[in-house]
C-alpha cells in the first residue's frame, strides 16, 4: 500500500486525555481532547476521541468526509475485551483497529521492531517486554485492582497515608499536611473526594507526591519505593535480561529512574510517543 496516497489515523486514548494524528506520506495534523478511558466512561471517551479526530482534521485542512477512507489504529485505556474493542471501532471513522493502550505504548517506545522493556506509567500503568517480535505484558488492569506505580495509584496511596496520619498510625509529614489542606482540612473531605474520584482525579495529586519524595518527605518516598518495587517484580516476571534496554514512558515513567537504577541496568530514551506507536501500527495494518 502506498503511504503517500493512503490516509492513516492514529489514536492514543488515556485516562487524562486523548490525541489523534493523521498521516499521508508525512504527518498532516494532530488534535487533542479530554479523557478516553472506555471502562470509566465509554460514551464520554468516544465523544472525546471524535473531538480529537475533528481537531486533527482541522489542523490538516481535511474535510470530514476524507476520514471515511482512513486506515487507523486506536490504543485506548480501559479496553478489556474484543467486544468492547469492536463496539468502539464501530463509532470511529474509516477502518480503525482498536486495542488496549499497551500496544501503541510499546510500538512508540521501541519503534517498529526493536527489543526491550517498556515501563509505561501515566494515569494508569503497565510493564511490557518485546523480544523477537513477541510481546508479553503485566499490569494495566485499572486502578480498582491494578495500575501500581501509576499516577492514580500514587494519589490514592497518598490519601490513604494521610488518613493514617490523621489517625495517629504514622507520622504526619509535609505531604500529608498539604494533602489534608488541599482537600478541605478534614479527613471527611478526603473520604468525600475519594467517593467519586476517577483515576485521573487521583492522578492530579501525583505531582505533589513526586515533588515531596524528591525533597525527602518520608511518606512520599515510601510510596514511590513501593511503586518501584512493583515495577521490579514486573520486570522479573517478564524475564527481563540485564542486556535488554528499559524505556520509561508516560508522564511519570522517567521520575522512577533513580529508584530503579541497578548495576548493569541499561536505560534508553523512547524512540517516540504512544501516538507515534498508533501511527506505526496503523501503517502496518494497511500493508
Amino acid at each position: 500500500m502506498n503511504d503517500s496516497a493512503t490516509l492513516f489515523l492514529g489514536l492514543d486514548g488515556g485516562g487524562t486525555g486523548c490525541r489523534a494524528a493523521l498521516w499521508r506520506g508525512g504527518l498532516l495534523g494532530q488534535g487533542a481532547a479530554g479523557p478516553a478511558n472506555l471502562t470509566t466512561d465509554f460514551d464520554g471517551g468516544i465523544a472525546n476521541l471524535l473531538r480529537a479526530i475533528a481537531n486533527a482534521a482541522l489542523a490538516a485542512g481535511l474535510p470530514d468526509e476524507a476520514l471515511t477512507g482512513a486506515i487507523g489504529h486506536a490504543g485506548l485505556a480501559g479496553v478489556q475485551s474484543e467486544a468492547m474493542a469492536a463496539r468502539a471501532a464501530r463509532r470511529l471513522p474509516g477502518r480503525c483497529r482498536v486495542t488496549e493502550d499497551r500496544d501503541i505504548a510499546i510500538a512508540g517506545a521501541l519503534g517498529a521492531s526493536a527489543d526491550g522493556a517498556v515501563l509505561a506509567i501515566g494515569t494508569g500503568s503497565f510493564v511490557g517486554l518485546r523480544r523477537g517480535g513477541a510481546i508479553r505484558a503485566v499490569g494495566g488492569w485499572g486502578l480498582q485492582l491494578s495500575d501500581q506505580a501509576s499516577g492514580g495509584w500514587i494519589g490514592r496511596a497518598a490519601l490513604a497515608a494521610t488518613l493514617e496520619a490523621v489517625d495517629g498510625m504514622r507520622a504526619r509529614t509535609d505531604l500529608t499536611e498539604a494533602l489534608l489542606a488541599r482537600l478541605g482540612g478534614a479527613p471527611q473531605d478526603i473520604v468525600g473526594f475519594a467517593a467519586t474520584a476517577r483515576p485521573a482525579d487521583f492522578g492530579t495529586l501525583a505531582p505533589m507526591v513526586m515533588e515531596a519524595a524528591a525533597a525527602g518527605d518520608g511518606t512520599a518516598r515510601e510510596i514511590v519505593e513501593r511503586g518501584a518495587q512493583w515495577l521490579d517484580r514486573a520486570l522479573d516476571t517478564l524475564g527481563h535480561r540485564a542486556d535488554e534496554p528499559i524505556y520509561l514512558t508516560g508522564g511519570l515513567g522517567p521520575l522512577y529512574r533513580a529508584a530503579l537504577e541497578r548495576p548493569g541496568r541499561r536505560f534508553a530514551d523512547p524512540q517516540g510517543t504512544p501516538l507515534d506507536g498508533a501511527l506505526i501500527l496503523a501503517r502496518q495494518g494497511g500493508q
